[in-house]
Protein backbone atom coordinates (compact mmCIF):
# COMPACT_ATOMS: atom_id res chain seq x y z
CA UNK A 1 0.00 0.00 0.00
CA UNK A 2 1.46 3.74 -1.31
CA UNK A 3 0.80 6.97 0.58
CA UNK A 4 0.84 9.80 -1.35
CA UNK A 5 0.45 13.45 -0.15
CA UNK A 6 -1.34 15.85 -2.01
CA UNK A 7 -1.35 19.98 -1.55
CA UNK A 8 -4.63 21.15 -1.99
CA UNK A 9 -5.84 24.95 -3.34
CA UNK A 10 -9.22 26.49 -2.79
CA UNK A 11 -10.52 24.37 0.41
CA UNK A 12 -11.72 26.55 2.59
CA UNK A 13 -14.88 25.15 4.49
CA UNK A 14 -15.92 22.05 6.39
CA UNK A 15 -18.21 21.47 2.85
CA UNK A 16 -15.10 21.65 0.56
CA UNK A 17 -13.60 19.21 2.89
CA UNK A 18 -16.55 17.02 2.29
CA UNK A 19 -16.27 16.97 -1.32
CA UNK A 20 -12.91 16.69 -1.62
CA UNK A 21 -12.61 14.07 0.65
CA UNK A 22 -15.32 12.00 -0.83
CA UNK A 23 -14.29 12.14 -4.74
CA UNK A 24 -10.68 10.98 -3.32
CA UNK A 25 -12.40 7.98 -1.52
CA UNK A 26 -14.82 6.89 -4.63
CA UNK A 27 -11.16 6.91 -6.63
CA UNK A 28 -10.26 2.84 -7.14
CA UNK A 29 -7.70 1.71 -4.83
CA UNK A 30 -7.60 4.18 -2.17
CA UNK A 31 -8.23 2.99 1.13
CA UNK A 32 -7.63 5.82 3.77
CA UNK A 33 -8.27 9.68 3.02
CA UNK A 34 -6.83 12.35 5.76
CA UNK A 35 -7.55 15.93 5.02
CA UNK A 36 -6.90 19.39 5.98
CA UNK A 37 -7.60 22.53 4.26
CA UNK A 38 -4.00 22.70 2.38
CA UNK A 39 -2.96 18.87 1.97
CA UNK A 40 -4.26 15.35 1.94
CA UNK A 41 -2.94 11.80 2.62
CA UNK A 42 -3.77 9.14 0.71
CA UNK A 43 -3.49 5.51 1.17
CA UNK A 44 -3.80 2.67 -1.25
CA UNK A 45 -2.98 1.36 -4.47
CA UNK A 46 -3.99 3.81 -6.92
CA UNK A 47 -2.18 6.58 -8.78
CA UNK A 48 -1.48 10.24 -8.14
CA UNK A 49 -2.61 11.46 -11.20
CA UNK A 50 -5.95 9.80 -10.90
CA UNK A 51 -6.49 11.33 -7.27
CA UNK A 52 -5.63 14.71 -9.41
CA UNK A 53 -8.43 14.13 -11.83
CA UNK A 54 -10.35 13.27 -9.27
CA UNK A 55 -10.20 17.20 -7.63
CA UNK A 56 -10.52 18.62 -10.67
CA UNK A 57 -13.56 16.95 -11.62
CA UNK A 58 -15.47 18.59 -8.73
CA UNK A 59 -14.82 21.59 -10.76
CA UNK A 60 -15.54 23.91 -7.44
CA UNK A 61 -12.28 25.62 -7.62
CA UNK A 62 -10.21 23.14 -6.10
CA UNK A 63 -6.73 22.09 -7.16
CA UNK A 64 -4.41 19.49 -5.95
CA UNK A 65 -0.55 18.82 -6.82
Amino acid sequence: MARINLTLKGVSTPEDLNRVTTALMMVNGVDTVDIGLEWAEIEGRVSREALIKAVASLKAGYSAQ
